[in-house]
């Protein structure tokens, strides 16, 4: 019997090889191509998935020559892709993989994580906590977790879901969750909505969706979602789900106290998405002591504050720790750099950052500027361009932005990055320079950076 086949084009997007993962613990024979080959790439083939790099029209026939039954793609890939051209030349079922995951999320009792910040760790701290509970469940989360083997993607028993809902191109709109939870929202994935009030209604759609009887958990301390307040009453009111405001600086402080007993991740970002799985699960039902337990053994995310190693300097007794983020808008960068200040109060902060596309850098130039406020010396590498959803920008570059920041330095070529790290060290004689640490920050090809510094070391 011919079993059933899918093929995923950008396979290698954290979200895209999460669903992957899905289809092949459903026993589909599972094929997928990317434009590069990437960390998400070699993993998955070491897991045993046939990847190809590079998009051409052969890669929709595999080895086996028999056809797909379906193809999922990226809304990153453009209309004339040719493996996207072909299958449905063919007459091959194709899929956005918001649309196929938007299938499971009816399939599943689903619980949606959206916001512009956050919610990659949200969705990662409320797996932990359903699971201490006994519920089992299914997780699609956009980050890699040490709790799921180094994955992204977790397969339950039960018939729930957990799932990080992505707003880019109103991905999320496709979803129907049961439980939502919304972190905040803010000015982010322009150069899609093209103004912030595309970006509220883009929530509010979303809102919209969660199913009758479901249940809201969003944040009073965010002053841009809390702005919409009248108008997502309004719709929950009118859908029958329940609203639930959740807000640290309102919450009483023996709650905010055991939340930041059982925290094993710092920063004052992470408190409030440990309150939002707190409000929501305590609205599920679930005992507080599960809750803080799951918390208390969560262990961060992958390039959410993670500890990625020591790096040597030339010419000294020092080994640096080295951290790698994914923190690539304004307000990421502010909250990732104050945790670091907080775990770090004593140290030199040394931060290298690369853009991630020219488009946000122009849309949130002045927003950058003052983002590296916590930071004591920062590196700028040049901007990270995403193939296919990217400007071209002479005015808003890496450069520019270090022109804009005091002290910081603009670094052309990152290969020269460990003796611009070094240099970095020894200046400014105000720090002991054996109380240092680097941060690795962006979305782009800076974690790949940071492998070759601590490669080096081997």
């Amino acid at each position: 019997m011919k079993k059933n086949s899918v093929h995923f084009i950008g396979i290698g997007g954290i979200g895209v090889s999460s669903l992957a993962y899905w289809f092949k613990s459903q026993k589909w024979v599972v094929s997928g191509s990317d434009s590069a080959e990437s960390i998400i790439t070699r993993k998955l083939k070491k897991d045993g998935f046939k990847v190809k790099i590079g998009h051409k029209k052969a890669n929709i026939i595999p080895d086996d020559m028999n056809l797909p039954s379906l193809v999922v793609y990226t809304n990153a890939i453009k209309p004339d892709n040719p493996e996207l051209l072909e299958a449905r030349r063919l007459g091959i079922k194709t899929q956005s993989y918001p649309e196929a995951v938007g299938i499971l999320t009816r399939r599943y009792r689903t619980f949606g994580v959206a916001g512009a910040h956050g919610k990659s760790t949200t969705t990662a701290m409320l797996s932990l906590v359903l699971i201490k509970a006994g519920w089992d469940p299914t997780v699609i989360v956009g980050t890699k977790l040490k709790e799921f083997g180094g994955r992204n993607f977790r397969l339950g028993k039960s018939g729930f879901l957990v799932l990080e809902a992505d707003e880019w191109k109103g991905a999320f709109w496709n979803y129907s969750p049961f439980g939502a939870i919304i972190t905040n929202i803010d000015r982010e994935h322009l150069d899609f909505y093209k103004n912030f009030g595309n970006v509220k209604k883009s929530f509010l759609k979303y809102i919209w969706n969660i199913q009758t009887g479901g249940i809201l958990v969003a944040n009073r301390d965010d002053e841009k979602l809390f702005s919409l307040k009248r108008e997502i009453e309004k719709l929950t009111k009118r859908n029958g789900v329940k609203l639930v405001w959740y807000s640290v600086a309102a919450a009483s402080l023996s709650i905010v106290s055991r939340l930041k007993k059982n925290l094993s991740v710092p920063g004052k970002h992470n408190l409030q998405n440990a309150m939002a799985v707190y409000v929501l699960a305590r609205n599920l039902g679930i005992p507080e002591k599960k809750i803080l337990s799951a918390l208390k053994q969560y262990r961060g995310a992958w390039r959410r504050m993670e500890y990625r190693g020591k790096l040597q300097i030339t010419n000294y007794k020092l080994q640096m720790p080295v951290y790698d983020d994914y923190a690539h808008h304004p307000t990421e960068i502010k909250a990732t750099l104050q945790a670091f200040r907080e775990k770090y109060p004593e140290s030199k902060i040394i931060c290298v950052f690369q853009p991630h596309q020219a488009h946000r850098l122009k849309a949130l130039f002045n927003d950058f500027a003052h983002a590296f406020n916590d930071a004591d010396s920062l590196i700028l590498l040049p901007s990270y361009r995403v193939a296919g959803r990217d400007i071209s920008s002479k005015k808003y570059t890496s450069e520019a932005l270090a022109e804009k920041i005091p002290g910081a330095i603009y670094l052309k070529n990152p290969r020269n990055l460990k003796k611009a790290v070094e240099k970095a060290v020894i200046q400014n004689s105000k720090f002991i320079i054996h109380n240092s640490v680097l941060i690795m920050m962006g979305a782009g090809t800076v974690v790949e950076y940071t492998n070759e510094l601590l490669q080096k070391m081997k």
